[in-house]
């Protein structure tokens, strides 16, 4: 970030006494939470976090330093708030992808088309072309599980199961069908991302880094 873009002594401060009171209004919360699963609670906490993060990005933009603690998001985001033993459900999955071989992609949506009457592949339609075939040829699932072969990287995913009053009427929500989940009716999420993995990695790091330096503070044996 170049000298003029950093954020000012004043806003850093500013951040910091936001923050401030964000932890007096959390623990203030927590002290006269009603049952578990209190809102009040929740948006505090909410608050603290987006708070804690707004000083800690500007205090890196302008002294490169960051804070020593760090705010989790719960395991499963908003709190659920819906009927204890749901009658109907909805399951959304969401797969991102990279296309890493354009080529790849088209050519098995090629070979798709040849073999298949309603499969048609429109010669300029490149990738996103291809993406149509191959996705009104394979199920989801073995596309996910075979992503390699069609030129494609895995990236992020997740995995929501989100209760219903009742199952909805044929076509009631075609048109918008992932703009009515509401985050507190999810009674279940799945989340699969490389990040975790990196965290896995970090932590074995450091205990391998222990047992390293337990090894070599260890007393050896005296030469008989």
């Amino acid at each position: 970030m170049s000298d003029a873009a950093l954020p000012t002594v004043a806003e850093v401060r500013a951040a910091a006494e936001a923050v401030k009171a964000a932890l007096d209004r959390h623990l203030a919360a927590v002290e006269s939470r009603v049952g578990d699963e209190d809102p009040a609670v929740y948006a505090a906490f909410n608050e603290l976090a987006a708070a804690a993060e707004e000083y800690d990005e500007l205090l890196y933009d302008r002294y490169d330093e960051v804070t020593p603690f760090e705010i989790p998001t719960p395991e499963d985001g908003v709190a659920y708030a819906g009927p204890a033993e749901p009658a109907a459900f909805s399951v959304l999955i969401r797969r991102d992808y990279a296309v890493v071989e354009p080529a790849r992609l088209i050519a098995q949506a090629e070979r798709v088309a040849a073999h298949d009457r309603d499969a048609e592949l429109v010669d300029d339609a490149g990738t996103a072309g291809a993406l149509g075939v191959l996705f009104g040829e394979y199920e989801p699932d073995e596309i996910a599980s075979r992503y390699k072969e069609f030129g494609l990287e895995e990236g992020d995913s997740t995995l929501w199961i989100a209760a219903l009053e009742e199952v909805a009427e044929p076509g009631d929500w075609l048109g918008s069908p992932f703009g009515q989940t509401d985050p507190q009716d999810v009674v279940h999420r799945f989340d699969v991302s490389s990040v975790f993995d990196e965290d896995i990695e970090d932590i074995e790091d450091e205990d391998f880094d222990e047992d390293q330096d337990e090894e070599a503070a260890a007393p050896g044996l005296a030469p008989a």
